[in-house]
C-alpha cells in the first residue's frame, strides 16, 4: 500500500484529492494538511511514502517546506502540485530536491501514474517538467557548468542509471564488477556534483546528458 499526504490550504481541493485517490487500488490517502508547518507537524507522528505539496501555502509555503524536508536523512517522495506552471518555476522546484511537478489540473491517469513511478523509480519526469529543465539550463552562464567532463564509460554507465538499472545489472551488462560500477557512480556523482542517484538523474536532464522523451 502506498501512503500518500497532501498538503494544501484549500479544503475542497483536498477532498477533491481525496475522492480521486480512494478510487486507485493500492493508494490511500493517510494525511491531510492544511499548511506546511501542519505537514512538518504531522509527519513527526505519521509516516508516508509521497507527498502532494502545494506551492502557495499560510505560514509556511511549500518552497521551504521543500527545503525543509531536502535535509531530512529519508524525506517522503515529493510531487508539487500547483497552479504554476512557468517553466523557471518547475525547474527550481525539481532543482530543490522535488521528485515530480504536476499542475493543479491534471488528469486522474496521470496523478496516480505520477505516484506509482515516484514510488517505485524515485522520480517522474514528464514533457512539462523536461521541457522546463531544458530551459532552465538554456538561461543559465556556462560557468555554472560542471568544469570535468564525463568518460565515455562514465556516460555510458549513467545513461544506464537513468533507465533505471541497479548497480548489479549494470555490472553484469557491461562485464566489469557491480564495485567498479559503484566506484564509476561515486566519480560521476563529484564530477556532477550531486549526491545521490535521483539527482544524476536531475542532472542528467538540465544537461542533456540523457534521452528525454515524454514518460
Amino acid at each position: 500500500m502506498i501512503n500518500v499526504g497532501i498538503a494544501d490550504d484549500h479544503s475542497l481541493f483536498r477532498e477533491g484529492i481525496r475522492m480521486i485517490i480512494d478510487s486507485m487500488e493500492g493508494i490511500q490517502l493517510t494525511l491531510e494538511a492544511e499548511s506546511g508547518k501542519d505537514l512538518l507537524s504531522q509527519l513527526k507522528e505519521i509516516t508516508v511514502d509521497v507527498i502532494l505539496l502545494d506551492i502557495e501555502m499560510k505560514d509556511i509555503s511549500g518552497i521551504e517546506t521543500l527545503k525543509t524536508l531536502s535535509i531530512q536523512h529519508s524525506k517522503p517522495k515529493i510531487i508539487v502540485l500547483s497552479m504554476h506552471t512557468e517553466p523557471r518555476m518547475i525547474s527550481y522546484m525539481m532543482e530543490q530536491d522535488a521528485n515530480g511537478y504536476l499542475p493543479k489540473d491534471v488528469k486522474r491517469d496521470e496523478l496516480e501514474l505520477a505516484i506509482r513511478t515516484v514510488y517505485e523509480k524515485g522520480m517522474y519526469l514528464n514533457e512539462m517538467v523536461s521541457k522546463s529543465l531544458l530551459a532552465g539550463l538554456k538561461n543559465r552562464s556556462k560557468k555554472s557548468l560542471p568544469s570535468m567532463e564525463l568518460s565515455p564509460r562514465e556516460k555510458e554507465i549513467l545513461e544506464l542509471i537513468c533507465q533505471e538499472y541497479t548497480m548489479q545489472e549494470i555490472g553484469e551488462k557491461l562485464f566489469i564488477s557491480e564495485r567498479t560500477v559503484e566506484g564509476h557512480r561515486k566519480n560521476i556523482c563529484i564530477k556532477l556534483d550531486v549526491k545521490n542517484t535521483a539527482g544524476l538523474v536531475r542532472k542528467a536532464v538540465l544537461l542533456n546528458l540523457i534521452d528525454i522523451s515524454p514518460i
